[in-house]
């Protein structure tokens, strides 16, 4: 007969008492502790973490707030002086009311370049396409089709300029189109 208290099947669980300590072996209570430990060290990051995005979101919130309401400020610091030179010939007309045509005539011209460097310096770009540009939709507005001696479906006169800033489309130009032949 063999003893069967040698082989591996009858020798004690590790742990208790007389049996032999395997390598590497980590109490349950101390493998709970480390988890404990490791659970509350990420409960934390968590809620920092957690914390920081709502701190995030917030001031984007505020920050988009703040374009949105001064998004003008720019472009009106631009306009100032367009409306000061208004008001300035406006003064010089009424204090005097006799002063030649030609004189007016500069002091508007001068206004419409200021103006026109106000818009350009905040991106606000004319659309005023030549005679004979093909028609396109996206930025030109056909209010007819009139005869001419041109290619059909391209611009023969400018009614208004359009306007576009930053790739958008302010206002079409409204235009005249060569109608089919």
């Amino acid at each position: 007969m063999s003893d069967t208290s040698a082989t591996p099947e009858h020798q004690a669980e590790p742990g208790t008492p007389g049996a032999p300590e395997e390598v590497g072996f980590v109490p349950v209570e101390q493998q709970l502790a480390e988890l404990i430990a490791k659970h509350a060290e990420v409960s934390d990051a968590y809620l920092r973490a957690k914390a920081e995005g709502e701190n995030i979101r917030r001031r984007s919130e505020e920050e988009i707030s703040k374009a949105r309401k001064f998004a003008v400020e720019s472009f009106a610091d631009s306009l100032l002086p367009v409306r000061d030179s208004l008001e300035a010939a406006l003064a010089t007309h009424a204090a005097k009311p006799d002063a030649p045509v030609e004189t007016v005539i500069e002091g508007v011209q001068a206004t419409l370049r200021q103006l026109a460097s106000a818009l350009e310096r905040n991106k606000v770009l004319e659309i005023n396409p030549a005679a004979g540009t093909k028609f396109d939709p996206n930025i030109h507005q056909a209010i007819s089709m009139v005869p001419a001696d041109q290619e059909a479906n391209t611009v023969v006169g400018v009614l208004q300029k359009g306007y576009s800033i930053a790739d958008r489309v302010l206002r079409p130009a409204l235009v005249t189109v060569a109608a089919p032949k």
